[in-house]
């Protein structure tokens, strides 16, 4: 039985990726009538592409969700129901901003690649259809059983994307030699900032889905301690969102203040989730201790030594940090069931 649903699943999944596909190129060929133009720049048909891929993703996300988890939430109390719907609200738009800023990204590789190139409309209704054939399945996948560790990888795809993608359009090339957030910065610093404040949001959801994972392993004794988890998480998601919010240029000591409560939130999020998991497990101690004693000789490569500037830690505490919270999630997978678990409690500090 396991079987046939698994194939039928995937002929769901077949049929999500050919009406992504019909839909984005009927859509992008409407869309990009008129004039020839350019991939990339004020009037390139890149962004629209990206926003008709990015809004086919989302859709495919919600079908897949509504499909595949219906009436799944029914046996929850409220408050429980109303942190699933948030996180799949928060998803859906996670989703549409992932599939959208890698085309971004996709069309100034092929501007790069293939210089001179203008594709006409059908041309261009092809390469919406592709993006949003991609797009559409991947998201229509997650819809069908997305677990924590697969959050986890998405928050990774997309900071990676959203600031290649930053990098890419930056306007000051020599931003390395200062920080990320000079990113942020003139006519395309929406790139750099939108990612923040997405990856904020998908910050928070990884922390509701922690949390989840942690109810479904402890049950409902310790709810007090998962909601401390989850609510760490969350307020780490609101900093990295407010740095986006608030760029370097337009309030210095908001958006300085932001990015260290950030970094910190992160790290109490990080201490607080380990000691909540039962054991802890060798593999998590191994992992924290190990890139714990990174992070300490990178700073101190950057403090006395000078040998990089502060984007160069930031890339490496961030990138440490991410890996960590790799290693707990895929040890947290191992040890949580994969069936819902419904509160008892009405409320979720209450009885």
């Amino acid at each position: 039985m396991e079987t046939r649903e698994r194939l039928r699943n995937e002929t769901r999944t077949v049929w999500a990726t050919a009406i992504s596909f019909a839909l984005g190129t009927g859509v992008g060929f409407a869309a990009l009538q008129g004039p020839i133009r350019p991939l990339t720049g004020p009037d390139g048909m890149t962004t629209p592409i990206a926003g008709i891929a990015g809004t086919i993703a989302a859709v495919a996300f919600v079908v897949s969700t509504v499909q595949h988890r219906r009436g799944e939430t029914t046996p929850m109390p409220r408050w429980q129901a109303i942190v699933s719907d948030a996180s799949a609200v928060a998803l859906t738009i996670a989703f549409a901003a992932v599939v959208a800023l890698g085309m971004l990204l996709a069309g100034v590789v092929l501007t790069e690649g293939v210089r001179g190139w203008h594709p006409s409309a059908l041309g261009g209704g092809l390469i919406a259809g592709v993006a949003s054939a991609i797009g559409g399945r991947f998201a229509y996948t997650a819809g069908v059983g997305l677990r924590t560790r697969d959050l986890a990888a998405l928050l990774f795809g997309f900071l990676t994307i959203g600031t290649l993608f930053a990098m890419a359009t930056a306007a000051d090339p020599h931003w390395w030699q200062r920080n990320f957030s000079q990113l942020g910065l003139g006519a395309h610093g929406w790139a750099f900032n939108g990612t923040l404040v997405v990856a904020g949001l998908l910050f928070a959801t990884v922390g509701s889905y922690i949390g989840r994972d942690l109810h479904r392993l402890l049950g409902d004794r310790d709810l007090r301690r998962i909601a401390v988890v989850v609510a760490l998480w969350a307020s780490t998601g609101l900093a990295l969102a407010i740095v986006g919010f608030v760029p370097i240029e337009v309030n210095r000591p908001v958006h300085l203040s932001a990015a260290i409560g950030a970094l910190a939130l992160f790290a109490a999020a990080a201490v607080v989730t380990a000691w909540t998991l039962p054991g802890p497990p060798p593999a998590l101690v191994v992992a924290t201790i190990g890139l714990g004693i990174l992070l300490v000789v990178a700073i101190v490569l950057h403090v006395p030594v000078e040998l990089y500037s502060a984007a160069g830690l930031e890339a490496i505490a961030v990138g440490l940090g991410l890996v960590w919270m790799t290693t707990f999630v895929r040890v947290l997978a191992v040890l949580t069931p994969d069936v819902s678990r419904p509160s008892a409690r009405r409320t979720l500090l209450g009885a």
